[in-house]
């Protein structure tokens, strides 16, 4: 059977259609997916996230497990509350999975890691952190939600105090805080502006129902999809996974190859650089009516053909935008087959959407 947030009642009560997710019973929609999307960026939404495994890790040997297992710059890590968003590579370079770490202090890291790759990343992480004498924490006990959109930092402020509102309003992008007993991160996977909340489980009812009381708008995981796709975001699992490399998922960008880290993954990661990748991911922006989806055979002339990884109706942009991965020297015009026909599209730099704005011509 699968698991429940302590937010399921909250969402039967709401009406919400209940789906299978990563083992959890999730909501896909309230109502209409369009107008929850279009709600994140116009006002403000708010999504249960509780189904995210948050994972403690303490110890004075926690820097140094992370230079080991984690892909992205250790030494970025300088001010508390930075977060890092990176991958946990296995010794071929394949993503074990992204997730997001937070620094709070020199012997106390946070990390949030998918929910369908909780067991495996548990049991990897705890692997190695043992010779690091570091302790490995799954916080069951807090549940999570996400408040995204341009007005839903201030629909987070206003549920604190003074001080703690000014605290969460001064955070900068990527950067979390312990305020009056909630972990308030400026993180999402929306392309939109707003908070990531971590908070004992049994305070997230109340939270939730205080902020859909001021107007903002419950989202499920249909409106999520299609957010993040726009932001040009990766989901685990589609756009990429242990066997696809960083490189070959568009996300380079966090790995430290120009630092001296020896993260588990790295040489394997070299030797792919050294010799040139021969995939890359890529946006694909439909030409014609049709809606991307993930599999379709992408033809790239004069390179060969690849594949779509994520596809979907862009509500924003009101066409058809897709993930795929493509021949490395593919560029311009490619067709994409829906069903019998093979359908006009062009490769495009993601991210498709930011902050409710275009960013392809």
């Amino acid at each position: 059977m699968a698991r429940r947030t302590p937010l399921f009642a909250v969402h039967e009560r709401a009406g919400a259609r209940m789906v299978e997710f990563g083992g959890w019973d999730m909501p896909l929609q309230y109502g209409s997916v369009l107008a929850e999307h279009h709600a994140v960026r116009r006002s403000a939404g708010v999504f249960d996230v509780s189904h995210m495994c948050i994972v403690d890790l303490d110890g004075a040997g926690v820097r140094a497990l992370l230079r080991k297992i984690f892909a992205n710059d250790v030494s970025k890590f300088t001010t508390p509350g930075k977060a890092l968003y990176g991958c946990l590579l296995n010794a071929h370079g394949g993503v074990i999975d992204d997730l997001i770490v937070y620094y709070r202090n020199e012997q106390s890291f946070r990390a949030v890691v998918n929910a369908a790759t909780r067991a495996k990343d548990l049991e990897w992480i705890g692997r190695h952190a043992a010779s690091f004498g570091v302790t490995v924490v799954e916080r069951s006990d807090l549940a999570m939600i996400a408040v995204q959109g341009p007005e839903a930092r201030a629909r987070v402020a206003a549920r604190l105090d003074a001080r703690g509102a000014e605290r969460a309003l001064a955070l900068s992008a990527f950067c979390g805080a312990d305020i009056d007993g909630w972990f308030v991160a400026r993180t999402g996977y929306t392309g939109e502006d707003g908070f990531e909340v971590m908070l004992p489980a049994d305070q997230v009812q109340s939270l939730w129902q205080d902020l859909v009381a001021a107007g903002v708008v419950p989202c499920g995981l249909g409106a999520r999809d299609t957010l993040r796709l726009e932001a040009g975001l990766n989901l685990y699992g589609s756009d990429m996974d242990e066997h696809t490399s960083p490189l070959e998922a568009g996300l380079a960008w966090t790995v430290a190859l120009k630092s001296d880290q020896a993260f588990i993954g790295r040489e394997a990661l070299e030797a792919q650089r050294a010799r040139g990748i021969e995939r890359k991911l890529v946006g694909l922006v439909l030409q014609e009516r049709g809606v991307l989806r993930a599999h379709q055979r992408v033809i790239a002339p004069d390179h060969g053909e690849g594949e779509v990884t994520s596809g979907t109706f862009s509500p924003t942009l009101n066409r058809s935008i897709a993930f795929a991965r493509v021949p490395a020297g593919a560029d311009g015009a490619v067709q994409v087959q829906v069903r019998e026909r093979l359908l006009d599209a062009r490769i495009v730099k993601p991210p498709f959407v930011r902050h409710g704005k275009s960013c392809i011509d």
